[in-house]
Formats: structure tokens, C-alpha cells, sequence
């Protein structure tokens, strides 16, 4: 991890040269769009929360860790009916790889996830009594437990101050502006930096949803998008969405035409 920080900064400082600013300026500006943007999607989201449905820390961790590459609905549907029957890590740990893979037979890659399923449930049996622990390194000791999925338990079940940086999350804090990074670890260290302690935990589910059904991979809905303001993206690319909005002079010259013989 040291080596891993150790570029990260050396990074971030070879950003700033380039971008001709200090440090402390560049984080300054990024908090206020992180302001800007937590008023106008605080107001649409007021209470944002996970979509994976949980009743206990284990099954939410075991949701993210089967959400990989998969959709939370599709998860959910999966989970509802083994959380009905095995609640907890000492139910699922007593059960063989065959019965807890026809429960997630629907989820992507379900073969190996049933592994690590049932790896970090009978791990959390042996090593903790069954119960979900609360740091990053008791977490990530788990099988199939990385640092994000440790993140998302950490803060949605334990209110802790830690930013889980998944694909959305990571699309759009760099579309936007409020991060410039190569990599999950720079982009979650840039917007810590920028984003209130307090207001890390909603504002991470503000990107997740906003990346999830507004600011998209492929097709991003800047029409509809109420941030644009502040969207780095949007500034350069904003010429050209009004310029393909518009007719063009053919279509415009045959609804003439068209207007003429009515």
C-alpha cells in the first residue's frame, strides 16, 4: 500500500504543476462543486440509500460481493429467497457449494461467487463468530472481499466516513471534474480530499445513482441532467450536442418545400 501512495502523490503533484495551480486551490474549487452538486441532487435524492435490499451487515456484504458485474435488481431477486431460508453466515456456512449455487445460478459468474460466498461465511464463522468485523483490514481478510465492497459495508451499515469508488462512482467524478485520476485508489483519494466527512456517505450514493440512471457510460442524458453547470464534461462537449440538435440546412430546405405545397 505505501509503494501504491507513493505514485498516487507523486501524481497528484505532477497534476497540479501541469494545471498551474497549488494543491489547496485545486481542492477549494472542487469543494464547491461538490456543494453545488450535493444541493441540486440532495433535493432529488433527500434520503439516498443502497439498492441491494438487506436486513444485516452480512447479507449486505454478501450482496456486494455478488453484485460485481451484475445489476442489483438481478441480486436482489436472487438473494430474497435465500436470506428467507439462510439469514445469516452460519446458515449459508453449513450449506454445500451445490445448494447455494441454485440460488445464484441467475447472478453473473455465479460459479465463483458461489465460492467466495460460501469461503468468506464459513471465514467469518471461524474467525469472527459470525458476525461482520468494522475495519478495512478485517474486511478485505475475507474471501472475495476487496476494498470496495469492504467500503459500502463500512459506511451503509456502520456509518463510517469511507468512500466506496465503484465504476459510476469513478465515471462520474472524473466526467465531471470533482477528480482527474487514472484509478479507482487516485480517484477516491481526490475526493476525500474535496468531500465534507459529513456528507461522504450520501454523496457517494448521489454519484452512483446520478452515473447509474442519468450521467450513463455509453449514452450520457446531458439534457436532462441538472447539474451541467458544473460538469466539466458537459462545457466540452455542450457546442457540439446543440449543433446536432439542430436541422440541418437539407431538412431544413425540404420542411420549407413541404410548408409551401400544404
Amino acid at each position: 500500500m505505501r509503494i501504491d501512495l507513493y505514485f498516487v502523490k507523486r501524481f497528484i503533484q505532477s497534476f497540479f504543476n501541469k494545471m498551474g495551480i497549488t494543491k489547496s486551490q485545486l481542492v477549494e474549487k472542487r469543494k464547491e462543486k461538490v456543494l453545488k452538486i450535493a444541493s441540486v441532487l440532495g433535493k432529488e435524492l433527500p434520503e439516498p440509500k443502497t439498492e441491494l435490499l438487506f436486513a444485516t451487515p452480512f447479507q449486505l456484504l454478501v450482496s456486494t460481493v455478488l453484485a460485481a458485474q451484475c445489476t442489483d435488481k438481478r441480486i436482489n431477486i436472487a438473494t430474497a429467497p435465500l436470506y428467507a431460508k439462510y439469514p445469516d453466515a452460519h446458515a449459508i456456512a453449513s450449506l454445500s457449494e451445490e445448494v447455494l449455487k441454485g440460488y445464484l445460478k441467475s447472478v453473473n459468474f455465479f460459479n465463483n461467487k458461489t465460492k467466495n460466498v460460501l469461503a468468506l461465511s464459513q471465514a467469518l464463522v471461524e474467525k469472527f463468530g459470525g458476525e461482520v468485523p468494522q475495519t478495512l483490514e478485517e474486511l478485505t481478510s475475507l474471501p472475495g472481499v476487496g476494498r470496495k465492497t469492504a467500503h459500502v459495508v463500512m459506511a451503509n451499515c456502520f456509518g463510517k466516513p469511507v468512500l466506496a469508488v465503484d465504476t459510476h462512482v469513478f465515471r462520474v467524478s472524473n466526467r465531471i471534474g470533482i477528480a482527474k485520476a487514472k484509478d479507482v485508489l487516485e480517484t477516491e483519494m481526490q475526493l476525500m480530499a474535496c468531500i465534507p466527512t459529513e456528507m461522504v456517505a450520501d454523496f457517494h450514493h448521489y454519484l452512483i445513482l446520478h452515473g447509474r440512471y442519468t450521467c450513463k457510460a455509453q449514452s450520457p442524458n446531458c439534457a436532462g441532467c441538472k447539474i451541467t453547470d458544473v460538469c466539466e464534461f458537459y462545457e466540452k462537449n455542450a457546442a457540439k450536442a446543440m449543433k446536432s440538435s439542430k436541422p440541418s440546412k437539407k431538412s431544413s430546405e425540404k420542411d420549407k418545400k413541404a410548408s409551401k405545397k400544404k
